[in-house]
């Protein structure tokens, strides 16, 4: 569901004095990572906008109605994306987090929003955090090319991988890992998309900000114009309005 249409969206920004550019067309690709990027219809992948949900996607659709760039947003699992922002100019992947590792892999335009990290486990677990040092060696579910299972896998912690995080809180809940890293928010949405209700905090310890990470090979004056059209959505009201949305 669309906060404001595209249409009421692009008057709403008309005359902002962002510049209008042409452009080869960009490629946007999301994931299913709700409540930030989502299928409206359930499914697993998507080939256009109107077909795609979330705080981020929102987000991206109105900083895009405030320019004359030609775009189209996919949604794909996060390791199919990430690749293709990684090695294809005009290519693009949202909403992705920003750290010193990456910060020279791509052109950053954000930041869009924030995410809790967070440990979950199963509810009534006899694992106790005070650190996250306290869960070396338990397992932890996690997802390809994602930050967070990144920084696990780093510090030597035991992972299992899957291309998507959706089945996480089930795979929790079955006692298939002993723990999950995630946004706070995701975490609970997640599980009650897989009607699981028995999982609960516990440990949380960082905050990452949320990007749209394009290509190096991007050219500059297009970052430059979405970063415009980025500051004109704060402007104009609508980042609260969607953000507000969502309830963050």
């Amino acid at each position: 569901m669309r906060l404001l249409a595209v249409p009421m969206l692009l008057a709403m920004l008309m005359g902002t004095g962002v510049p209008a550019m042409a452009s080869e067309k960009l490629y946007f690709y999301t994931e299913n990572y709700p409540p930030y990027n989502m299928s409206a219809t359930g499914r697993a992948f998507e080939h256009s906008a109107d077909q795609i949900d979330g705080l981020c996607t929102d987000l991206v659709e109105a900083i895009m109605a405030n320019t004359s760039l030609d775009f189209v947003i996919k949604l794909r699992n996060w390791d199919y994306g990430y690749q293709r922002a990684l090695n294809k100019p005009n290519h693009g992947v949202f909403c992705t987090a920003y750290n010193d590792e990456r910060a020279g892999q791509f052109k950053w335009v954000g930041p869009l929003t924030t995410v809790a990290w967070t440990v979950f486990g199963k509810a009534g677990t006899d694992i106790t955090l005070s650190s996250l040092d306290d869960a070396k060696g338990y397992s932890f579910g996690g997802y390809r090319n994602d930050i967070m299972t990144d920084f696990l896998k780093e510090r030597g912690f035991k992972m299992s991988e899957l291309d998507s995080n959706d089945l996480n809180p089930r795979r929790l809940a079955l006692g298939q890992i002993d723990l999950w890293l995630v946004d706070r928010l995701t975490g609970y949405y997640l599980a009650s998309q897989q009607d699981v209700e028995d999982i609960e905090e516990l440990y949380s310890f960082n905050e990452t900000e949320l990007y749209l990470a394009l290509n190096p090979d991007t050219p500059d004056e297009v970052v430059q114009t979405l970063e415009m059209a980025l500051e004109q959505v704060h402007q104009s009201g609508m980042f609260s309005a969607i953000s507000d949305r969502y309830g963050l």
